[in-house]
């Protein structure tokens, strides 16, 4: 197995201490619920929404809470934070200040009054915004939207956090866009479109994406838990990075889709984006091209995660390997 060995301490009762997964109903703190009952590692899961996978650990938490969040963490030997506003279209804003960056100082507070010396965040690639180069953990940070800004703000907070006691691990993971089974962003949107024929690319498609399957980044997380104390940032990739065109490529093999790569160009689609985004602040309704979701498709996200692989990760599945498990998961019939 790709995890290092894990030892989070005793409760009271002398049993492992349970491990805390706040948001840990939604894609990804599913997957690692999973990985780590297969570890037969106790588990707590706070969210605002009831765990269909696991409701017997499950009780209702908003990061927002203090008392709640206290509550779940007494006796925890570590706290992981997946809790977010992350949609890109989150209205009010202030939405995102609230959960990201205010959920942060409520975790933190309820570690320092339950006595929790070990804090997980997934934080974001997004912290880095557009870069015209390939970053690694020290930046430059320069994020676009309200949902990179919070999540760079939070950091901030868990950093200060670890910084009062010497005694204290905060562990820091900036995943690029997560995909896997059941998940419904970007890349099964992408999959999905490609599956019914309608893919159009924009422009030629040489910009180049990282991007992480699901179950890596949950392995990841696991094995971060064995790391001692200080503080830890993590980009996380997986590599190799392709261009859009390779990445559609890839997702037509997989598929047996024929045919050859129909394109647009970016003014074409980034006018279309502009004129929905108008139609959805007139009408109240969700679409799922917006200028924002354009412009991200036409840049190059990429980034190095060499610090994970440093120390002693590997991933479970290749890239490949996890596009091609979600593919057969969502679209069985091709």
């Amino acid at each position: 197995m790709p995890f290092a060995d894990v030892s989070l301490g005793s409760s009271v009762s002398g049993q492992q201490a349970p491990i805390l997964i706040l948001g840990g109903s939604g894609f990804i703190g599913t997957r690692l619920a999973t990985l780590l009952q297969e570890k037969q590692l106790p588990i707590r899961i706070g969210d605002l929404v009831q765990s269909q996978a696991y409701p017997q650990w499950w009780e209702t938490c908003d990061v927002r809470d203090l008392d709640a969040v206290r509550w779940r963490a007494q006796g925890a030997g570590v706290i992981i934070n997946l809790a977010a506003e992350h949609r890109d279209d989150v209205r009010p804003v202030s939405r995102y200040h609230e959960t990201n960056v205010e959920g942060a100082a409520r975790v933190c507070e309820a570690a320092r009054k339950t006595g929790v010396k070990r804090i997980v965040f997934t934080s974001s690639v997004a912290v880095y915004g557009f870069q015209p180069r390939p970053v690694d953990e020290s930046g430059p940070f320069a994020p676009f939207n309200a949902y990179g800004r919070t999540k760079l703000e939070a950091e901030g907070v868990y950093r200060a956090w670890v910084a009062e006691d010497p005694s204290r691990t905060l562990v820091i993971v900036r995943p690029a866009v997560v995909f896997g089974e059941g998940n419904r962003g970007n890349v099964y949107s992408l999959i999905q479109q490609i599956a019914s024929g309608r893919f159009l690319m924009v422009g030629a498609g040489e910009n180049i994406k990282s991007i992480a399957y699901v179950g890596n980044i949950a392995a990841f997380l696991i094995h971060t838990l064995s790391l001692g104390c200080g503080e830890h940032i993590f980009n996380y990739v997986d590599g190799p990075d392709m261009s859009t065109r390779d990445l559609v490529g890839h997702i037509y093999r997989c598929l047996g889709a024929p045919g050859r790569i129909r394109s647009i160009p970016k003014s074409v689609a980034m006018a279309g984006g502009h004129v929905l985004d108008v139609v959805a602040r007139l009408s109240g309704r969700r679409f799922p091209i917006s200028a924002i979701r354009v412009l991200k498709f036409l840049e190059s996200t990429q980034f190095h995660a060499e610090r994970a692989r440093a120390i002693g990760f590997t991933p479970p599945w290749s890239l490949s390997d996890g596009l091609e498990r979600t593919i057969r998961f969502e679209f069985p019939q091709r």
